[in-house]
């Protein structure tokens, strides 16, 4: 029997969620108007200046249409290693360069078009700059028109070269003001701090990169993504699904309320004199209204004189986090302790590595297996 109160799902509903919903994994709706925003502008600029400088005025603008798919990729997938600087100004021109030599030498359209756009995609993937819009670029030439045959051997200098060239400045600019990662740098993998051969503790247990490799080639695809970038994302995967499971404990339920601290303007051996005197690796510092700056170490202090001068950036959580997401600062190789902050950036407590260590351990389940003797 069906209740007759419960609500029936809209046909429409559903049909709007999924047309609006991302297509592109972490894509949000704040992203993608931040993206049409960049492509007005930067679009707009392009065409405005190259029309003015190199054309007939700015009221004719001087752009090629493959512009237009290098401003999706340039502003809505920045990531993507087809969307990088070297991408989009090398692969636009040589693929432009590639349509002319086709043309030239292939007089029947039909099999010019398929050469040059072959061509394309051969010489991108040669020269590592492999960009969708570099098909664009060489049916451009091979199709050819008034403004190719205007600019002849320079076309895919000025104006393809050229309009490259601005949007690739105006993205970065955009981006810097916008504090995104461009050109994306890929996070290095983890690295063994204490200069040994062993691999870091953080990526002892769990995939390796020699089995992202494998994967990749079974699946026998090509993905639009950094190795590094899915090494990275896999990771945090990882996290989420220990927080996921273990989320229960807080960071306010095991962190030492009772911090050892150290005024900014503190000096150097009295720093030291708490690390040694508490038996503690890291100390926090606060300025005079008692926020954090930073932290300090022992290893940083041995023969320091000033102590504002080996201040470092303190890995900071809220007491509501969970406790486990600590678990990749604190198995770096570099952070031994997370201090643990309020909204305004006043110190309330501290997690080290022995503190999360004795909480995993009771997270484990009661009943576990004894070694035999």
């Amino acid at each position: 029997m069906t209740n007759s109160n419960t609500p029936k799902a809209d046909p429409g509903h559903r049909f709007s969620r999924r047309l609006f919903s991302p297509i592109l994994a972490g894509a949000t709706l704040r992203e993608r108007m931040f993206a049409c925003l960049g492509a007005l502008i930067a679009i707009a600029l392009t065409g405005l200046v190259c029309g003015y400088f190199f054309g007939q005025g700015s009221h004719l603008p001087l752009i090629v249409a493959p512009m237009g798919a290098s401003a999706v990729l340039l502003f809505a997938v920045p990531a993507s290693p087809l969307a990088q600087p070297w991408s989009i100004i090398g692969g636009n021109t040589i693929s432009a360069m590639m349509g002319i030599i086709a043309a030239h030498f292939i007089h029947e359209p039909i099999i010019a078009i398929g050469v040059g756009v072959s061509l394309a995609i051969a010489a991108m993937s040669f020269t590592r700059c492999l960009h969708p819009p570099g098909g664009a670029a060489a049916l451009t030439a091979v199709l050819g028109g008034p403004a190719v045959a205007s600019w002849g051997l320079l076309f895919p200098f000025v104006p393809v070269a050229l309009n490259s060239c601005i949007l690739v400045a105006l993205g970065i600019l955009f981006h810097k003001l916008g504090r995104r990662n461009y050109p994306h740098v890929t996070t290095p993998a983890p690295v063994n701090t204490h200069q040994t051969i062993d691999p870091p503790s953080a990526v002892r247990i769990g995939f390796r990169e020699e089995d992202v490799d494998a994967a990749l080639a079974k699946f026998e695809e090509t993905f639009d993504i950094d190795r590094g970038d899915l090494s990275r994302l896999l990771r945090q995967v990882e996290v989420e699904a220990v927080v996921r499971s273990h989320g229960t404990v807080s960071c306010a339920d095991i962190m030492s309320r009772d911090v050892i601290a150290v005024e900014e303007n503190a000096t150097a051996e009295k720093a030291r004199a708490l690390l040694l005197k508490h038996n503690v690796r890291t100390l926090p510092v606060k300025d005079g209204s008692g926020r954090l700056i930073g932290t300090v170490g022992l290893r940083e202090l041995v023969q320091a004189e000033r102590l504002s001068d080996h201040i470092a950036t303190a890995a900071t959580a809220s007491p509501d986090a969970p406790a486990i997401s600590l678990l990749p600062d604190l198995t770096d190789g570099r952070t031994h302790a997370v201090v643990i902050v309020d909204a305004g950036g006043y110190v309330l407590g501290l997690i080290s590595q022995t503190d999360l260590l004795s909480a995993m351990a009771h997270m484990l389940p009661e009943q576990t297996p004894r070694i035999a003797a």
